[in-house]
């Protein structure tokens, strides 16, 4: 199989992409040719965080996004780039991302992990959705 008829095999449809947003990333959108999540965070420390965390799972993956950054919020954007699509892989990797960045402790009744304390701004990290 060519180089080409690969890539057209593995670019997913808008379709089907849509159709993966919307049953397991349904805070990602579709960007153009990306895919994209906006996190907004509680300062400047608490963007860094997310941006170091965004790329240690994607340098562990292999595969790495785009990122926008500000003070206060942090854009991720995939696309498998040799492919010029969106695939599998920026699926994958996004649903990595948003387990780790999302996750919230205090929210588990079984933790002994309490969470950020996110009604003192100071230690606020990130602003869930």
């Amino acid at each position: 199989m060519s180089y080409k008829e690969k890539r057209e095999k593995a670019v997913l449809s808008e379709e089907e992409v849509q159709n993966y947003l919307d049953n397991e990333l349904p805070k990602w959108k579709i960007s153009g040719k990306w895919i994209a999540r906006k996190y907004k965070t509680g300062g400047w420390k608490s963007t860094l965080m997310v941006i170091n965390t965004v790329g240690h799972l994607s340098e562990s993956a292999w595969h790495h996004p785009d990122i926008e950054a500000s003070y206060a919020f942090v854009v991720v954007k995939l696309m498998t780039h040799g492919y010029k699509g969106i695939t599998l892989k920026d699926i994958q990797l996004a649903k990595k991302i948003e387990e780790v960045v999302s996750w919230q402790p205090g929210l588990d009744d079984t933790s002994e992990l309490e969470g950020t304390p996110n009604e003192d701004p100071k230690f606020t990290y990130i602003k869930y959705d």
